[in-house]
């Protein structure tokens, strides 16, 4: 029988359980540049400290003054890779894992939208920001794919276990994915391949520079849940499964955050009472992990030992990823390993974001007792 707490190892990375941390953005890089900050190294501590496999830090952006949202953490120059070195060997002490996660935000953008060129797959206004991208050209797509390679280079001197590929929650990755943001007319609009060449080409583009050894990652949408607006479940599995014959180490299954407010989201009222609402990309996940053989993670409300581990064993699943109850409990994994019976104290609040503290669980703010 397979266990949460089993050793495991893909590439050259070795992880002492299958858990592990999610992408979050913090919202605590320094203010003037996205580089490493006190507060960003302190998080991961504690978060490494706690028992975790692995961190998957919140996204940085590949390209100078394309940051969509506060105090984003950057990876588009090398004078970076000196904070990275720090906020890794910090993670290294405590035995854990760290994933440096690389995005580009397109329409999708919070920050500074109204003082600089936001670009899109097409010229189509984002359903819920209300931007309309300037649609890409060539050279601007070239653009972003050497800079997501030359990102991925600077983890790898930096430290960093390996890169993840944003290509989920509506950023301009998973817009190009998605039929309503992409209607382009070329070779990277209409068919579901056409639609993932940037992401191929990314992918590849790493590959070049960070070696065959070197861990590169995706998260994706299981789907965007539009109807035939968006990305669907049988597109992921082909994006997957080509993913897959290339060499992808890993791919972490998400879904449609950012496009459709109805469906599945990160936080679902009483999600901490209700295990039916738990775990919940977990069946597209399965349907995925089935068809390829690469290792498959999961995220979403995965919170209850015993249903995780019920998953793992009847199911191609290998890997959860924690976010919510992560930000309220550092020490979450080490809790359940000393109980497996322990009832995480995250109670879905959604009221982790704050733009004077940051993405912090509203019962560790300063100052609260």
């Amino acid at each position: 029988m397979k266990n949460l707490f089993d050793k495991t190892k893909f590439k050259n990375m070795e992880l002492k359980n299958r858990m592990i941390r999610s992408a979050m953005h913090e919202g605590l890089a320094d203010k003037e540049d996205g580089s490493i900050s006190d507060e960003i190294v302190n998080i991961y501590k504690d978060v490494a400290k706690g028992g975790i496999s692995t961190i998957i830090t919140g996204f940085a952006f590949t390209v100078e003054g394309e940051n969509p949202t506060h105090r984003m953490l950057a990876a588009y120059d090398d004078r970076f890779i000196d904070g990275f070195k720090r906020l890794t060997d910090t993670v290294h002490k405590y035995r854990a894992n760290i994933i440096l996660q690389l995005a580009s935000g397109g329409s999708q953008a919070k920050f500074n939208y109204r003082k600089r060129k936001i670009y899109g797959p097409s010229a189509v206004e984002h359903k819920f920001t209300g931007i309309t991208p300037i649609e890409m050209t060539q050279d601007d797509i070239n653009r972003l794919v050497e800079s997501f390679g030359d990102a991925a280079l600077r983890a790898k001197k930096g430290g960093f276990d390996g890169v993840q590929i944003h290509a989920a929650h509506g950023y301009l990755l998973s817009q190009f994915l998605a039929p309503y943001y992409n209607r382009r007319k070329d070779e990277y609009g209409g068919s579901t391949e056409n639609r993932a060449r940037i992401i191929f080409e990314v992918y590849k583009n790493m590959r070049k520079k960070v070696g065959d050894d070197y861990p590169v990652m995706i998260k994706i949408n299981c789907s965007d849940f539009m109807d035939n607006d968006g990305f669907t479940l049988e597109e992921c599995l082909f994006v997957c499964k080509k993913l897959d014959e290339m060499g992808i180490d890993l791919i972490e299954i998400s879904g449609n955050v950012g496009f459709n407010k109805t469906e599945p989201q990160l936080i679902r009222p009483d999600i901490n009472k209700d295990k039916d609402k738990q775990s919940y990309f977990s069946e597209y996940a399965k349907k995925i992990a089935k068809e390829v053989s690469v290792p498959v993670s999961v995220v979403g409300g995965n919170r209850d030992f015993a249903m995780m581990t019920d998953i793992l064993n009847n199911s191609e699943i290998q890997y959860f990823s924690l976010a919510r109850t992560i930000l309220r409990e550092a020490d979450l994994v080490n809790k359940w390993k000393d109980n497996p019976e322990y009832d995480p104290a995250c109670i879905s609040c959604n009221q982790c974001w704050s733009l004077k503290h940051g993405n912090i669980c509203i019962f560790n703010r300063p100052g609260r007792e």
